[in-house]
């Protein structure tokens, strides 16, 4: 099954959140994601899981 994957303008319209926030967030290992290349991106069910506490 594959999962979905959002970039980081995906991930912060979902949370309504700003680009710097959500940067924090990932370096801070607070919310999981991956790098392709130059940019970040996090899986759905990571997303989800942060919204409902399970961080990290």
């Amino acid at each position: 099954m594959m999962q979905e994957v959002l970039t980081t303008k995906e991930a912060m319209e979902y949370l309504r959140i700003t680009r710097p926030t959500i940067l924090k967030l990932i370096h801070e290992g607070k919310l999981k994601a991956f790098k392709t290349g130059q940019s970040y991106r996090i899986l759905r069910k990571n997303l989800e899981e942060f919204t409902k506490g399970k961080e990290g």
